[in-house]
This record gives C-alpha cells, structure tokens and sequence, in this order.
C-alpha cells in the first residue's frame, strides 16, 4: 500500500463512512451564529463542555448585538467553565459586533470574510461552513484530524493548514465535510492520543505493522 494517495484515501474513506455512516458536527446548534459561538468556545476545551453551557447561552444571547452589547464580565462569567474565557469572551464580543453592525447580525457564508474575524480561523470558518451551510470550502483540521491523518498515512505534513492541503488533493471535495467528524469520531472511539487501540481498528493504517507490511 502507498500511503498518502487517493487510492489509500479512498480506502479510509469508505472504511470510515461504513463505521460512521451517520458521523455529524457534535457541537449543538441550531443557527450559523450558534455554531460561530459554541466553535469558539471549543478551543482547548471539550465539545462535551461545550454542549452544556451554551443552552443557557444561547437562551440567553440569541443575536449577534446580544453578544456585542454585553460587558466583559458577564459574558466571562456566563463561559467560564470553558477555559481560557477572557480572550474567547473577547473575540466573541468583537466578532459579532461586526456581525450586528456589517452583516445584519447574520453569519455570511463566505470564507473570506469568516477569517477576518476576531477568533476566527480557518479551522473555525470550515466548521461554519460545512456544518451550518453545507459548503464544502476545505477541512476542517483539529487536533483528532491532525493526529490520525498523520498516524494514518493520509500526510507527512505537521501544521493544519498543510495538512488541510495534502487531504484536499487526495479526498474527493464530496467527502471533505463529513471526513472531519468521521475522523474525530474515530480517533475518540478507537485512535486516542495515548495507548490507541489499533487491535481495534479497521482502518488501512501505517502505524500498524500488519499495514504496513501489506
């Protein structure tokens, strides 16, 4: 097997789509701006985590000058329990009072303007994207994306954006939005950071030795 290729993508792909035939973004949500918020929060933080704070959240914020209009402090206290919650208090505030004030409150499906705004990466705008818009601009990688498709042989690359370029070239543009969740599915079920259950795994995988010998 020659890994990186099409041919191997392919393999995982259809291997992944017949584990997790149903594999979605696992951040609730139910409008663009929700996810914009609750994709935020996830930074360095459990999507879990972030299920249940933004219920309240979101009850309690449910337009884009909701979040511009609140101070500082409360919208710290109202996202604590995610971490690091000064700087994403910060860029949420900032970021939707561009929202209110240029877009009509409305998060714009567009990529070019997602990324100028405050918090707002790449990772965070393919999310957005894929998840709230189905447009399949490129893929979403995080830290389980990055992991397995380095583990997996899909690339030799260290940084998500070379990463993101290298799966570009060899998935089909179909499979980008439902590829990252497949991913994160498996690499929280099957592919954890420590001690991965390969014994378990079906993937075509060069970390595995019988694999690799193939």
């Amino acid at each position: 097997m020659k890994y990186g290729t099409k041919n191997h993508a392919k393999k995982v792909c259809d291997e992944l789509e017949r584990l997790y035939p149903d594999a979605g973004c696992s951040l609730e949500h139910y409008t663009p701006l929700e996810l914009l918020v609750a994709t935020i929060l996830s930074a360095q933080c459990t999507d879990a985590r972030v299920n249940l704070v933004t219920p309240a959240l979101f009850q309690k914020y449910p337009t884009a000058e909701d979040y511009a209009l609140v101070s500082q402090e409360e919208l710290e206290n109202d996202i604590r329990s995610t971490g690091f919650y000064h700087n994403k208090a910060k860029n949420i505030r900032a970021c939707c009072k561009i929202l209110a004030e240029q877009y009509g409150g409305e998060v714009p499906p567009d990529m070019e303007v997602l990324v100028t705004l405050p918090g707002v990466g790449r990772k965070t705008a393919n999310c957005v994207l894929g998840a709230a818009y189905g447009i399949a601009e490129g893929i979403v990688v995080d830290t389980h994306v990055q992991r397995l498709s380095q583990r997996i042989g899909l690339t030799h690359s260290t940084t998500p954006e070379k990463i993101e370029a290298d799966l570009i070239q060899i998935v089909p543009q179909n499979l980008w939005i439902k590829l990252s969740h497949q991913l994160i599915l498996h690499g929280r079920n099957v592919c954890p950071a420590r001690k991965p259950r390969c014994e378990q795994c079906t993937l075509v995988c060069r970390s595995r030795p019988s694999d690799e010998k193939s």
